[in-house]
This record gives C-alpha cells, sequence and structure tokens, in this order.
C-alpha cells in the first residue's frame, strides 16, 4: 500500500535569496550610508488628517443640534396654536348655543308679551290669492 506522504507532490522550489550589497571600502559608518527615516513629515500627516476628521465631525454635529432645536421649536408653537384652536372651538360651540337659545320661539313670545304685544286671532286673519289676478 502506498502511503499518503509518498504521493504528495514536491514541494514548490524557493527562490534564490538576494544578495545584500556590501558597503564599499570608504562606509565604515553604517550610520551614514543609510537615509534617515521620514518618520515626522507621517506623523504631522496623521495628525493633520485626524484634525480635520474631528473638525468635520463637530460641523456635522453642531448642524443636526441646531437642526433639533429648529424642530422642537417648531413643536413648540405647534401646541401652541392646537390649544388655541380648542379653545376657539370651545368658544364657538358657546356661541353657537347662546344663538340657538336666543333665537327660540318661546323666547321670542316672552319676549313680544312683555312688551305687549298679543298673538293674532285666527279667526280674523284673511288670505289673499295672488295667483288667479288675470280673471279680473
Amino acid at each position: 500500500m502506498a502511503s499518503w506522504h509518498a504521493a504528495a507532490a514536491p514541494a514548490p522550489a524557493r527562490a534564490p535569496a538576494r544578495k545584500r550589497p556590501r558597503p564599499g571600502p570608504g562606509a565604515l559608518d553604517h550610520k551614514q550610508s543609510r537615509p534617515a527615516p521620514r518618520r515626522r513629515e507621517k506623523a504631522k500627516a496623521g495628525v493633520a488628517g485626524g484634525l480635520a476628521w474631528i473638525i468635520a465631525a463637530g460641523v456635522l454635529l453642531a448642524g443636526i443640534v441646531a437642526l433639533n432645536v429648529a424642530v422642537l421649536r417648531l413643536n413648540i408653537r405647534l401646541d401652541h396654536m392646537n390649544n388655541e384652536r380648542q379653545q376657539l372651538q370651545a368658544e364657538n360651540a358657546a356661541l353657537g348655543a347662546k344663538l340657538s337659545g336666543a333665537v327660540s320661539s318661546p323666547r321670542i313670545q316672552a319676549l313680544a308679551k312683555s312688551r305687549g304685544f298679543v298673538p293674532a286671532d285666527p279667526t280674523t286673519i284673511g288670505y289673499v290669492d295672488l295667483t288667479n289676478r288675470r280673471g279680473r
């Protein structure tokens, strides 16, 4: 029987390692031959970018707060107007009830009687027929 290890594919070949260039005869000091790291420029760019994001977030939050304040003011005005509308509806209902009481028939009859008026006698009432005027 064959083993799994024997049937496995061979490992890929590795690329040959690069050789480091050797410093020349005049380069004894390793610090002088290497360029200086640019850490300060990256740090400034990161701080400036972070500061810009903080300012942008602050402006957006200030806008959201201003919008919420404006909505609250409108809600307060709307609440006052709703209260005023309810009061006006209540006043209209009261005035309607007062008007219906003022034009009622028994009240008018009592007022006429107090001023000396009397109801007309139904037997003395005469009617005029205006539809038959051609025949005259």
